[in-house]
């Protein structure tokens, strides 16, 4: 199972991640994704990476575990 994160230092609140995969990501009253269970389902695992892809600020990290 991957493992998906935010680096909060980096997020600018796109929302890009959220708007790709809402059931990975989420967001704070800022905007600013997070993601709330490190552990991406194998079903999401192809959308967790196109949210990372998508992110301008490379603030997303999707790794084994």
């Amino acid at each position: 199972m991957l493992k998906a994160a935010v680096d909060p230092d980096l997020c600018q609140g796109h929302a890009r991640c959220w708007a790709i995969c809402p059931e990975v990501f989420s967001l704070d009253d800022e905007g600013k994704s997070y993601v709330p269970v490190a552990d991406v389902p194998p079903e999401l695992e192809q959308q967790a990476r196109e949210a990372a892809t998508n992110c301008p600020e490379r603030a997303i990290t999707v790794t084994p575990p």
